[in-house]
């Protein structure tokens, strides 16, 4: 099965008509989209946008043989006009299935918002599914488990991906790409950074792909270290790179400070921005999670892991860290990285850098800044990827 993706933007396209943001003025060349339209082999149209028989004809093709165009959202503004010998567009109930001429079936299912997903079964069995913007599946009631390519709007609705994941209908063989794409990401690097942490990836208009071929599906990195400073986007950039995943653990080396207004807001800041299917522990026992098998881990923060560590030591106390503190708080640090460099789970820890502010004023101060900055070097080592975060910019270091 073949698909042309005659447009990848949103239903406004990209840029946006007269919208003045940083990222509509840098969406130029390739990086310029039309809305989303999708050719199937030539014969289904799934989204009828203004333009398409010239997207269609730039991108070598031609819609002549079109025997169904099928709608996937409400398409707001003037009605769009049906070039001659195009059947009208429908939108398919919910649920209900097509049987084409040319062998392909089409399914309609159900969105959690307004809007219909076609999963699209070609006749050498291949099978795709498509998702409108702004929407994620509200069920799957098939068991054809993962599809070959998903074509879904993975920066709007990344639950959607999770969702997908949750119920094996996206594997590790599956195609994501990436459409409605609009001006929340910078186009270019950014948005790549951002679609290869989800597994998934953007193409320009008028490529055609082959449903079911591999070999450009992205490598998500298995170990992730995230360093920022204070209010630097840090955290908010960690939970976007597990936030396409379902059933995320969530554990928060902080816990909770009785009487701390200060302390219970910044927690409850965090919780709200979590994913629903997200699951959360409090704990500093971070080792022997490490070893267990199950569903992706997110570590914040790195920093007060190591404030736990160093009390339980009492490294605050110059006689206690020359007597034996210093010794048993290297042991405690090389027994979280040999955790980390063994684990068989997916991985995201945050922490702190603190090695370029102002120089601590006291002796434990310093010894906990320098103890953090052998911790993030240790733990970053094992790491495939890492990242600094700046202004809210993430910038790669490794990966």
């Amino acid at each position: 099965m073949e698909l042309t993706l005659l447009g990848t933007g949103a239903p406004e396209g990209l840029p946006r008509p007269a919208c003045p943001c940083s990222s509509c003025a840098t969406a130029l060349g390739e990086d310029a989209r039309a809305a989303t339209a999708l050719l199937v082999d030539g014969t289904l149209l799934l989204d009828l946008t203004p333009g398409a028989a010239f997207a269609a004809a730039r991108a070598g093709h031609t819609l002549g043989g079109v025997r169904q165009v099928l709608l996937s959202h409400p398409h707001d503004g003037p009605a769009v006009e049906v070039p001659a010998g195009l059947p009208q567009p429908v939108r398919v109930p919910d649920g209900s299935e097509l049987t084409l001429l040319t062998g392909h079936r089409v399914r309609a299912v159900p969105m959690d918002a307004p809007g219909t997903g076609y999963a699209v079964t070609g006749p050498d069995g291949t099978r795709l599914l498509y998702l409108p913007p702004g929407a994620a599946p509200a069920g799957l009631d098939d068991d054809g488990g993962s599809y070959a390519m998903v074509a879904a709007d993975v920066v709007g609705r990344p639950d959607a991906l999770a969702r997908l994941r949750a119920v094996g209908a996206v594997g590790p063989t599956t195609d994501v790409i990436a459409v409605h794409l609009d001006h929340e990401v910078p186009p270019g690097p950014e948005l790549r950074r951002r679609l290869a942490a989800a597994g998934a990836r953007a193409v320009p208009d008028g490529t055609t792909l082959d449903v079911g071929v591999y070999e450009d599906v992205p490598d998500v990195p298995r170990r992730t270290l995230v360093l920022g400073g204070a209010r630097s986007g840090k955290s908010v950039e960690a939970e976007r790179r597990l936030e396409s995943f379902p059933n995320v653990l969530y554990v928060a080396t902080g816990g909770t400070r009785s009487g701390d207004n200060e302390w219970a807001s910044r927690v409850s800041a965090h919780r709200e921005r979590r994913p629903g299917s997200w699951r959360t522990t409090e704990t500093c026992d971070l080792v022997p999670l490490l070893a267990e098998e199950g569903p992706p881990l997110l570590v914040d923060c790195l920093s007060l892991w190591l404030t736990d560590a160093m009390d339980s030591v009492n490294a605050w106390d110059d006689a206690e860290w020359a007597g034996g503190g210093e010794r048993a708080l290297r042991a405690r640090v090389e027994e979280l990285t040999a955790a980390v460099r063994a684990t068989r789970r997916t991985l995201v820890a945050v922490s702190n850098e603190v090695g370029s502010g102002i120089v601590p004023a006291t002796a434990s101060g310093r010894r906990y800044r320098d103890e953090l900055g052998r911790l993030n070097a240790g733990f970053g080592a094992e790491c495939e990827h890492l990242l600094l975060v700046v202004a809210g910019q993430a910038l790669s270091l490794r990966g």
